[in-house]
């Protein structure tokens, strides 16, 4: 488990130094994210990025499984 914790950290680390180019793919501003504004409330709910990582996710795991 640890080795686990260990890969999990410098996956999370890696894509924190890679945020600057990551940032022009626009997750998290894709038509389907939803955003609604009001004075001082945001509520923000990035839908289709979820499932954009999510579909990302499953095919890198199914090709690592094979």
């Amino acid at each position: 488990m640890s080795r686990g914790l260990i890969v999990i950290g410098l996956v999370v680390a890696a894509l924190g130094l890679a945020w600057p180019w990551l940032e022009r793919l626009r997750l998290g501003r894709m038509p389907g994210d939803i955003m609604i504004q009001r004075g001082n409330f945001t509520f923000y709910a990035p839908i289709a990025t979820c499932v954009l990582v999510s579909l990302f996710l499953s095919l890198m795991l199914w090709l690592l499984r094979r």
